[in-house]
C-alpha cells in the first residue's frame, strides 16, 4: 500500500521579525554568489547579525564575509590603508548632508570595481535615486533580515542570463543498499516522461554506482572523464559525455570500476554540478553511502535533499544524525523529503512507519512497501518501476515525489471516508 504525504516544509521553523538570525526560507530561485569578498560595517547590532546569518548560509559559502563596528566614517578611515574588496555594505543613520559627506570620503579610497550597497533609516524614494545616480548598488531601508542580504548580493553578482537553469536534487541514503538509487532514478525518468521536462542524473558513485545497469546504459564515458579534466569542463564537454536515455533524460554514468580511487577534493564536482544546471530545469545527484569532505559539501549546497531509509534502528540513527545536520547546515532551506522504503519484510522486525518520522519530526514524503518480485524483475531488466508494471501504486508515489521536488505541485494525504460516495451524491441532487 502507497502512503504519500508531502511535507509543507514548515517543521524547520519560520523567522522571526524581531530575530534577524532565525531561519528564513529563501525562495529557490535566489542563486549562490559566486567566490567574492564581502565587507560590512555595521552601527547596530541587529544588522550586524543578519549579515553575519546571512554569510552562514550555504548560498553565500564561496564568498568571504567580514563584518566590522561602524558606520560609512569607520569604512572611509579603514580603507585609507588597505585595498577594498568586492564588495562593501555600510550602514547609516546619518543626515542626508553628512550622508553625502561620508560617501564621498569612501568614493576617494574605493578601488575600481568595487560596489557599494547602503543600509539606511530612512525609507525616501529620493534619497535612494540620487544615491543610485552616485553610483551606489542598492539602498536598503532597515530593519532588514538574511533573506534580504542574500538576495541583494546575489542579484549583484549573478546575472540573470548566466544563472543556472535548473535546480539540484540530492538523493542519499541513510544506510547502503537502502534503494536511494532506485528512487533517484524512477523520480529522474517520471521527470522526463511526465512532466516533459529535461532532467539529467548525475551517477556520482564512481566505483559501484548502477545508473548505467538501471537505465540500461553501457556509455563510453561519463562523470569520471568530467571529474578528471575540470580544466576543459564547459558546457559543450559536458554534452559530449552524456548519455541519451530518452528524448529528456540524460545521463552523466559512473564508470564502476576500481582502477581509481575516489578521494576527490571537497569541491570536486561543485563545477560539474554549476554546468549541469545551466543546461537543464533539473539535476539528479545520486550521491554514494560515503561520508567524505566532498560528499558533505555536495550535500549541503544542492537545492533540495531527498532521504531514503529503511525502519529499522541504525536507520533511524543515521538518518537522525544526517537530519540534524543538514538542519543545521542549511537552517534557510526545507528540511530533507524522508522517504520510507521497504516496509513490511515478511518475518523481520521494523520501526513503524509513523514513529520512524516522527522521531526525525518529518512527515514522510513517501512509504514504499516491500516488493522483491517488481522491483528485483525492474533492477534485472534495466527498466524503471513504471515500464516494468505500469499498474503498480509504485508508480503513483514517484510521479508525485517527482513533481514535488520539481516544485510543479505538493501532494497530501488526504483520508477516505466509506461515506464519501454517499455524500458525494448527496451534494449533486442538493445543487440541482
Amino acid at each position: 500500500m502507497t502512503n504519500l504525504a508531502f511535507e509543507s516544509g514548515a517543521s524547520d521553523g519560520t523567522a522571526s521579525p524581531s530575530d534577524p538570525a532565525a531561519p528564513v526560507p529563501v525562495p529557490v530561485d535566489v542563486r549562490p554568489v559566486p567566490r567574492i569578498s564581502i565587507q560590512a560595517f555595521c552601527e547596530s547590532p541587529e544588522i550586524a547579525a543578519a549579515i553575519e546569518a546571512a554569510a552562514a548560509d550555504r548560498r553565500m559559502a564561496r564568498a568571504h564575509v567580514k563584518v566590522h563596528a561602524g558606520g560609512l566614517s569607520a569604512a572611509a578611515e579603514f580603507y585609507q590603508d588597505a585595498a577594498t574588496p568586492n564588495l562593501i555594505i555600510v550602514e547609516s543613520r546619518q543626515s542626508r548632508d553628512r550622508l553625502d559627506a561620508d560617501l564621498d570620503r569612501l568614493a576617494e579610497v574605493c578601488d575600481p570595481g568595487t560596489k557599494v550597497v547602503v543600509i539606511g533609516h530612512v525609507n525616501d524614494v529620493a534619497l535612494y535615486r540620487d544615491l543610485t545616480k552616485r553610483g551606489i548598488s542598492e539602498y536598503l531601508v532597515a530593519p532588514i533580515d538574511l533573506l534580504r542580504v542574500i538576495k541583494t548580493v546575489s542579484e549583484l553578482y549573478v546575472e540573470a542570463a548566466t544563472s543556472p537553469l535548473g535546480r539540484s536534487i540530492a538523493f542519499v541514503g541513510a544506510k547502503g543498499g537502502v534503494g536511494s538509487s532506485m528512487v533517484a532514478h524512477n523520480v529522474a525518468w517520471a521527470i522526463a516522461r511526465n512532466l516533459q521536462s529535461d532532467v539529467v542524473v548525475a551517477d556520482l558513485d564512481l566505483a559501484f554506482g548502477t545508473a548505467g545497469l538501471d537505465f540500461n546504459q553501457d556509455p563510453a564515458q561519463g562523470i569520471a572523464e568530467a571529474v578528471h579534466s575540470p580544466d576543459r569542463l564547459d558546457d559543450i564537454f559536458l554534452d559530449r559525455l552524456l548519455a541519451r536515455c530518452s528524448d529528456h533524460l540524460s545521463l552523466l554514468a559512473a564508470p564502476a570500476t576500481l582502477d581509481r580511487t575516489c578521494d576527490f577534493d571537497e569541491g570536486a564536482f561543485t563545477q560539474i554540478i554549476d554546468v549541469a544546471q545551466g543546461g537543464v530545469p533539473a539535476v539528479i545527484l545520486d550521491l554514494p553511502h560515503v561520508w567524505t569532505a566532498w560528499m558533505k559539501r555536495t550535500l549541503l549546497a544542492a537545492d533540495e535533499v531527498v532521504l531514503t531509509v529503511e525502519p529499522d534502528l541504525a536507520n533511524l540513527r543515521n538518518a537522525k544524525n544526517m537530519v540534524d545536520l543538514l538542519r543545521q547546515g542549511r537552517r534557510n532551506d526545507s528540511p530533507p523529503r524522508l522517504i520510507i522504503n521497504k516496509t513490511g519484510v515478511p518475518k523481520r522486525p521494523e520501526i513503524k512507519a509513523d514513529d520512524f518520522a516522527s522521531a526525525l519530526n518529518l512527515t514522510p514524503a513517501a512509504i514504499i512497501p516491500f516488493d522483491a518480485h517488481l522491483f528485483g524483475t525492474a533492477a534485472n531488466n534495466g527498466q524503471m518501476i513504471a515500464e516494468t508494471d505500469a499498474k503498480s501504486p509504485m508508480v503513483e508515489a514517484f510521479d508525485a515525489l517527482a513533481r514535488a521536488v520539481t516544485g510543479r505541485a505538493e501532494i497530501k494525504r488526504q483520508k477516505k471516508s466509506a461515506l464519501g460516495p454517499l455524500l458525494s451524491r448527496f451534494r449533486g441532487k442538493k445543487s440541482a
